[in-house]
């Protein structure tokens, strides 16, 4: 082989290579796509970050279900959550809510500030605490013990105004530290875009995320792309979860 041509095959591959990165960065190509399509069940998750939502539209897109982010900490509400709320309930779609944690506030004020702005409707899914990083905790994370002193009221309020266990979502390193061969009795949504989730203490996953980088038509929001999730069984085992 020339030097030439050795040249143009390393130039050929760096493009091939850089032309794969952006469509994979921009959600065109997204290796776990694959993985997910064995799951028949499917649905989002969305804030105000995804703006204005046509739930008819989204709605009509083979999904089965969304949880829309209702409140975050003792006193955040998402502006967008009474009018996602009302909107997507009148659908075809399983609807449920999600809180924030905050490391930061009482796990009882919290489940107080979601009870107050989540109605606890028949048929609507469970709610779905969000447990994860973020701000300096990313670089200084509470200890377990000082995360359970929140996440175990929280949990115990949830249950007693909705009549249901909440479901616990985490990202893989969050489940690792507070989860893992804790709360048996709770599902886990684990968040896991890169590979296919496998939980470090050997338990099932009930709800994965496996993409952040989708776009569908019927939002436009300062947020281009929706999370897209896969349910680890059928509709209705999906629809037994809800509340009575």
């Amino acid at each position: 082989m020339s030097t030439r041509t050795g040249l143009w095959t390393t130039a050929a591959g760096v493009a091939v290579v850089a032309a794969l990165g952006l469509l994979v960065a921009n959600g065109v190509v997204w290796p776990n796509r694959i993985l997910a399509a064995r799951y028949d069940v499917r649905g989002v998750d969305v804030a105000h970050y995804q703006g204005q939502i046509d739930w008819d539209v989204l709605a009509a897109q083979d999904l089965d279900f969304a949880w829309i982010k209702a409140t975050e900490g003792a006193s955040h509400t998402d502006p967008r959550f009474a009018e996602n709320w009302a909107a997507a309930t009148k659908t075809d779609l399983l609807v449920g809510a999600y809180h924030f944690m905050s490391f930061e506030s009482p796990g009882a004020d919290q489940a107080a500030h979601l009870a107050a702005e989540v109605p606890a409707t028949p048929g609507t899914l469970p709610p779905v605490i969000d447990l994860e990083f973020y701000g300096a905790f990313h670089d200084d994370p509470p200890t377990p013990d000082e995360v359970h002193t929140i996440l175990g009221p929280l949990v115990a309020g949830i249950e007693e105004h909705y009549g249901v266990p909440p479901i616990v979502y985490a990202t893989e390193d969050a489940y690792d530290l507070y989860l893992a061969d804790r709360y048996p009795d709770l599902p886990i949504w684990i968040r896991s875009v890169a590979w296919s989730p496998r939980l470090s203490d050997g338990r099932d996953w009930t709800i994965w995320q496996y993409s952040n980088r989708d776009r569908m038509p019927g939002h436009d929001g300062v947020e281009p792309y929706i999370d897209m999730n896969v349910f680890a069984g059928t509709r209705e085992e999906l629809a037994a979860l809800t509340l009575d």
